[in-house]
């Protein structure tokens, strides 16, 4: 019986029609729903363009439209992406690498509601039995451990770093950042009766002190005002300490870590619970034992309560605890703060909150899911992708690792370069289709580096005795000098630990480790990087006029967007919209500003050149070509030697793959590969004799490798000892001495299991890595 196919089945494509967005050039691409499609390309080719800034963007958008006006204003705004047209569109779920909540009271256990379910089995079984769930629960004033409320730490705050007490208020007492003797805060105490503004604090009678420092809140009057008054300690433990540190403003970290000393709370031992919680038991354990276990441990405890009345509980919580475990993350505890997850980890919790969701036919779009993961943990990861591909969900996968190209339903390569020289759909079709195209990814899909066939003689090194820093089991290690050395391992085996944890940052180490850069949408590569300062200089100089007026953050900001380019407009009830600048055309400048030349260009189109243009530019322009080369004006030979100091920090930025990246493109719209990368050109200028880089793969495509290699290379021949903490097999091949800890996560890693040449590690196969080595090598 020949059935016709309903119209409701016939919807198996996402169309993208006329896609302008950053750099896509008019991309129309047809998508296969329910099937695994990898994006591939360059590094600033386009793909997150298209998959994030254009597919999620737009399905997001219409998802918030569904929403009322009111509920809408509390919601970000999202702007129509740059496109003709979309069809097919699912609900999408992006999975990316932003870190994780800086909340100090986030933690791995909360953010997957494993703690909930947690709290619920302790509830029904626990003895003595305290009732409700919520009665487990640190973020609950019934469960929470009164001396910390809960967070576990307590601190200490150093009176002599908050105030100067040979000085009264009105002289700058207060040492607190935002404290100024004119501003409000300090009004609130020089006019509230309390205390005499114009005492030094060291003249404070005892009475004044206790209330000027301790004094409970207290409604005053002031210039009309009313207004509460409290003491500087509780007020800055409340402004400021409450906060977690990783998500401070730099100024206020600094000083948070001058004045300010934390440690494990002596009442609850650091499990943030109090002593009934912490007496409650199932089997002789209470929740507090249950969340600072290994995941993967706590598994097997969760899977033997045999008890029937909580079946279904254990189930689903045994179901989360073994996703940990499968997806790599076994080594975590639950009570393991989110903040302090790096990015690669952050994306895959989040994928554990996916993995047992009942939702199907929706789009999962992840952001390079195989950051920070050994060869042996992608497999898993593919496992995982595939798994949720076949519950009936569209999976978007932007990644350059080969190991998950090859298990794509399908392709999309972008290029055929970055930036303006990218933005083009290079190929379409199944991963065998692209490795017999003749675009760039295709073409170094089979790519292999080949073991390094003469390292470089061990001399000079670094010892490393007991270290025990998380999960090392008391390591000794001596980490060579002057050579290029690899610390490779499982996700989780203490590679950073072992590193980060034991080679002293001191004035010879430069670290490039994957903290992300903080940054406003008006920060840049040209200002991170303090490129904008000798490109301010030269055309100050050569045009005679103040530097202020090439900022547009300073005085020749385009006085109508106050240097944004865009006007922000709230619409109360309504989505907020950004809008170009009708006075400034997005150019961010005043018109008399954009009249000042450099080399024939203004400010605004220098900040549009992307690093190689820049680069070539300045290279004739400290030449002297642009800027009148043999000039006896002082004026000018100030401009050219600006010129060879921007010249110097481009060449940096190009040598780490950035020369794609245009030097005003905001920092928020960088990928952290990019982000990792700019750090990196940054510490490239200091004099350190030992770099200590985390992952410099990060978002390299497979034809950038080669470069970074190179890089590494030079580094090393300049003098420098260069540590790198890698998993990419290439950089492995291309090591002087590898490193490798393991044998497995958590407590079944924290070991060096081999130490040696590249070729000995592949001769051996004696360890995971060595194994994945010699197949990548393709040893016999």
């Amino acid at each position: 019986m020949n059935e016709t196919r309903h119209a409701a089945d016939r919807h198996d494509l996402i169309e993208v029609f006329g896609a302008r967005e950053n750099n896509l050039k008019n991309v129309s691409v047809e998508i296969p729903k329910r099937r695994l499609t990898v994006f591939t390309g360059v590094s600033g080719s386009g793909k997150s363009s298209l998959v994030f800034g254009t597919i999620a963007a737009e399905s997001q958008r219409l998802i918030n439209e569904t929403y009322t006006a009111f509920v809408q204003s509390f919601m970000p705004s999202l702007g129509r992406p740059e496109v003709d047209g979309l069809t097919g569109l699912t609900t999408a779920i992006i999975v990316d690498q932003e870190r994780m909540g800086a909340n100090a009271r986030s933690t791995v256990g909360t953010a997957t509601d494993a703690n909930a379910m947690l709290r619920i089995l302790y509830s029904r079984l626990a003895e003595p039995n305290l009732g409700p769930s919520f009665r487990y629960g640190f973020n609950s004033p019934e469960g929470m451990c009164p001396r910390c409320e809960g967070l576990g730490e307590v601190n200490d705050i150093d009176i002599d770093e908050l105030v100067d007490r040979s000085l009264s208020l009105e002289q700058g007492a207060i040492r607190v950042p935002g404290y100024t003797p004119d501003g409000w805060y300090v009004r609130i105490y020089t006019e509230s009766g309390f205390v005499n503004g114009t005492k030094k604090i060291s003249d404070f009678t005892a009475q004044e002190l206790d209330d000027f420092l301790y004094r409970p809140a207290a409604k005053v009057t002031i210039a009309n005002t009313n207004m509460t008054y409290e003491g500087l300690v509780p007020k800055v433990q409340r402004s400021m300490l409450s906060k977690d540190r990783d998500s401070m403003q730099p100024h206020i970290r600094a000083f948070v870590d001058r004045a300010v000393t934390f440690t494990t709370c002596p009442d609850c031992g650091g499990t943030r619970l109090n002593p009934k919680v912490r007496g409650s038991t199932i089997d002789g354990r209470s929740i507090a034992d249950c969340t600072g276990m290994q995941i993967s441990d706590l598994a097997m405890f969760v899977r033997g309560i045999g008890e029937a009345s909580v079946a279904p509980i254990v189930d689903t919580l045994s179901q989360t605890l073994e996703s940990f475990v499968e997806i790599g993350l076994g080594y975590l505890s639950l009570d393991r703060r989110s903040s302090t997850l790096s990015g690669g980890e952050a994306q895959r919790v989040k994928m554990v909150r996916h993995l047992g969701s009942s939702l199907t036919d929706v789009t999962y779009v992840f952001d390079e899911p195989t950051v920070g993961l050994h060869p042996h943990d992608i497999q898993r990861m593919n496992g995982l992708l595939l798994r949720l591909r076949d519950k009936g969900n569209t999976v978007l996968v932007v990644e350059h690792k080969p190991e998950t190209i090859g298990i794509a339903d399908y392709v999309v390569d972008l290029g055929p370069g970055a930036g303006a020289g990218g933005g083009e759909i290079c190929f379409t079709g199944t991963v065998e289709g692209l490795r017999a195209s003749l675009t760039l990814t295709g073409r170094h899909l089979g790519d292999r580096t080949r073991l390094r066939e003469a390292t470089r003689p061990v001399g000079p090194v670094l010892e490393i005795r007991g270290a025990t820093r998380h999960n090392l089991q008391n390591v000794d290690v001596d980490v060579p000098l002057g050579i290029l050395t690899v610390v490779t391992g499982v996700a989780g085996s203490g590679k950073s630990s072992l590193i980060h944890g034991s080679i002293p940052r001191g004035a010879n180490v430069v670290s490039v480790d994957q903290t992300p850069i903080r940054g406003s949408r008006r920060s840049n590569p040209a200002t991170y990087t303090g490129l904008l300062e000798p490109i301010r200089t030269a055309f100050a100089k050569v045009n005679k006029v103040k530097p202020a007026l090439f900022s547009a953050n300073s005085t020749g900001a385009c006085p109508n967007c106050n240097g944004a380019g865009v006007i922000y407009t709230d619409l109360a009830m309504m989505a907020g919209v950004a809008t170009v600048c009708e006075e400034c055309g997005g150019a961010r400048f005043q018109a008399q500003v954009l009249e000042y030349r450099l080399g024939g260009r203004n400010i605004a189109e220098v900040l549009a050149m992307s690093v190689g243009e820049a680069e070539a530019f300045f290279a004739a322009a400290g030449a002297g070509a642009a800027v009148g080369a043999g000039a006896a004006d002082a004026a000018q030979a100030g401009a050219g030697a600006a010129a060879k100091a921007a010249h110097a920090i481009l060449e940096r930025m190009r040598d780490v793959g950035l020369g794609y990246l245009s030097l005003g493109q905001p920092l928020t719209t960088l990928s952290g590969g990019e982000r990792q990368r700019l750090k990196l050109a940054i510490h490239m200028a200091e004099k350190g004799g030992i770099y200590v880089l985390d992952e410099p793969t990060s978002g390299l495509h497979l034809a950038d490798v080669e470069q970074l290699l190179a890089l590494l290379d030079r580094l090393v021949e300049s003098g420098k000892s260069v540590i790198v903490i890698e998993h990419h097999q290439a950089v492995m091949a291309h090591a002087d001495w590898i490193i490798d800890i393991g044998p497995g996560a958590g407590h079944d890693g924290g070991r060096v299991v081999f130490e040696g040449t590249p070729a000995d590690l592949v001769a051996a196969r004696s360890t995971l890595t060595g194994i994945h080595l010699a197949e990548y090598v393709g040893a016999s």
